[in-house]
Formats: C-alpha cells, sequence, structure tokens
C-alpha cells in the first residue's frame, strides 16, 4: 500500500480504539488483534503511560524490547511478536516511520520436536472417546495443527476426493490434506449432527456464523449456509465480538487441548505430549514408512523443507543395519 493510500483512523477515537480500527480495516485475524492489542499496552505501561507513544520512537522500542529478552527472557519469537506489533502502531496506525531497531535479542534455539512413537500415539487416540478423539484423530491423520482442526468447515470435507482442504491455514496459506480412511464414518456422522443443529438454529431465528468479511459483503447469506457451519460448533450461540451479532462459533480449543492431555496422563506417557505434539508425530511417521520429503511438506505446508528436514534428527533409525566403518578395517 502506498505512503498515501494508507488508512488513517479517526482521530476522535482513543488510541487503542485506533489501533482495533485499522486492525479490522486490514483484516487481521481477531487473535492477532488482541494479541497486538495486549503488546501495545504492556509497552505503555511499561513506561507507566506518561508518554504518548507519538512522542516516543526507536529507542523506547529498543529499551522495553530488550528488557522482555534480559529481564523477562523470553523466547525470541514471543520478542519478534512483540516488535511486530509497536511496528504496525507506529507505522500503520501514527504514521511514524521508525527506522532501524537494535534491541537485545532473545536467544533463539531450535530443539527437536517431541514425538509420540506409532505405538505411543495408537494408545492415546484410544484413550480418547466422542468428539474429542475424532479431533485428535484429524490431527495425528492430517497434521492440522490445533486451530485448523477447530476452525474446520462442512464444505472443506471432500468425502468423495478423499480428502480435506486447510483455509487460511499459518501464513495464510491453503492446501489439502489425505482424509484417513478409519475417520469418515465418524466425521460423517459428525457433520450429519451439524447440519441438524444448523436447521434447529435456523428455526429459532439464528443459524449464522463467522464468514470473511468479502464474502459477507458479496453473499450476504452466506454466514447462514450449510457448508460455512463449522463441523465442531461450539454447544451455546454466543455474540461476536466485533459485529455483535449472535452467532454459533465454534468450540473452544483448551476442551481439546485438556482431553489429549488427561489421555496422556492414562497412558504413563513421560514425554511433553500436547496437541501440536500429533501433528509432529504425523510427519515424523510419514518420513519412517518411506514418504517422500517433499511431499510431506506438502503435506504439512511448510515454505522451506528445511523446516519440515528437522523431522529427520527424531526419527526411529534402525541402527542396527548401520556398519561402523571401524569393523570394515
Amino acid at each position: 500500500m502506498s505512503e498515501g493510500a494508507r488508512f488513517r483512523p479517526n482521530g476522535k477515537l482513543k488510541l487503542m480504539d485506533q489501533v482495533k480500527e485499522v486492525l479490522r480495516f486490514h483484516h487481521y485475524a481477531i487473535r492477532t488483534e488482541q494479541t497486538y492489542c495486549n503488546w501495545i499496552r504492556r509497552y505503555l505501561d511499561f513506561y507507566e503511560m506518561k508518554r504518548h507513544p507519538r512522542d516516543m520512537g526507536a529507542a523506547e522500542i529498543e529499551q522495553f524490547l530488550s528488557h522482555l529478552a534480559v529481564k523477562e527472557k523470553v523466547a525470541a519469537s514471543t520478542q519478534r511478536q512483540a516488535l511486530n506489533a509497536l511496528v504496525f502502531l507506529y507505522r500503520e496506525v501514527l504514521d511514524v516511520e521508525l527506522g532501524e531497531i537494535a534491541p537485545s535479542r532473545a536467544r533463539r534455539s531450535r530443539r527437536p520436536p517431541t514425538v509420540l512413537t506409532q505405538d505411543e500415539a495408537r494408545r492415546v487416540l484410544l484413550e480418547m472417546s466422542g468428539t474429542h478423539q475424532l479431533m485428535a484423530q484429524l490431527l495425528y491423520g492430517c497434521g492440522l495443527r490445533l486451530m485448523e482442526c477447530i476452525r474446520l468447515r462442512v464444505q472443506d470435507v471432500d468425502f468423495g476426493q478423499g480428502q480435506v482442504f486447510v483455509r487460511g491455514g499459518k501464513g495464510n496459506k491453503d492446501r489439502s490434506v489425505v482424509l484417513p480412511k478409519s475417520v469418515v464414518a465418524a466425521l460423517g456422522h459428525q457433520i450429519d449432527r451439524v447440519l441438524r443443529l444448523h436447521e434447529r438454529d435456523l428455526a429459532e431465528g439464528f443459524g449464522e456464523v463467522h464468514v470473511p468479511d468479502g464474502l459477507a459483503r458479496k453473499y450476504p447469506n452466506a454466514c447462514r449456509a450449510p457448508g460455512w457451519q463449522y463441523v465442531f460448533p461450539s454447544k451455546k450461540r454466543s455474540e461476536d465480538p466485533r459485529s455483535g451479532r449472535v452467532m454459533r462459533h465454534h468450540v473452544r480449543e483448551s476442551g481439546l487441548q485438556r482431553a489429549v492431555k488427561v489421555a496422556v496422563e492414562r497412558c504413563a506417557i513421560r514425554k511433553r505430549v500436547g496437541c501440536h505434539t500429533l501433528r509432529h508425530s504425523f510427519a515424523t511417521h510419514l518420513l519412517e514408512n518411506g514418504t517422500n520429503i517433499r511431499m510431506v511438506q506438502e503435506l504439512m505446508g511448510h515454505s522451506d523443507v528445511k523446516t519440515t528436514e528437522i523431522y529427520t534428527h527424531v526419527m526411529n533409525k534402525d541402527l542396527g543395519q548401520v556398519e561402523s566403518p571401524l569393523d570394515r578395517l
């Protein structure tokens, strides 16, 4: 966007309301909005609200980011997230160019991911039941991220082609993944339940679901279409935080996170396992079973194969087939 075409927030609004206005103009996700607003508030609190951010600049940002790294010892990704929020505040909201920012950097470490063995994955999934089991099966069987699973729509499941379409994944990238045959029946029953629930909502005068802003303007009735309903809807309707309209949102991720944690504890697995571990295990087990790494890269939605290569470090390697060079002398 050119300098002249940049969106100007309403100057009569308070600063945080201006931030939200610009974030929504640029169609940022609600979670990104919440995260950016949280970092901007922490930045202002760090300076005890004594100065308007327009009267501060790169030096104050460097001091705040250095504090995060040195005193609070945050991870490199967390420090980078805070920097992104503050750059957005100055460039997009205050229309101030910051120049170079060089804070003390949080230490960046790249550790191999924790993965389950195929037997451990089977035991964890067997310890779960109902909708949570189905969701966990999709995490492991499709390599989905937690929120990609939570946000699945009815139209994203193609039973005919045996695929699941992931829309707007990390980096706003789309991809398709294989639909495991073992979940077809359960997923079909789940979608049938969703459609019956949707019919009841419509009969009661509701039935709306959040859809992308551009689509909502072009097709006002898309929010009530069966295909846009969430595969895993919330039990209760709630007010949309942006529009204020009553809709049926997707389930909270905390329920699945707790279910996975309980299942791991029941299996007496001592590793640090969470929902994302199932995705890591998906990639690792594909490589162990001989799947080409480029195919795994595509299924995982990685931009660079180097990201996928990290799973080669945690593969179950058959060292019994390796002959030491000393024995060949």
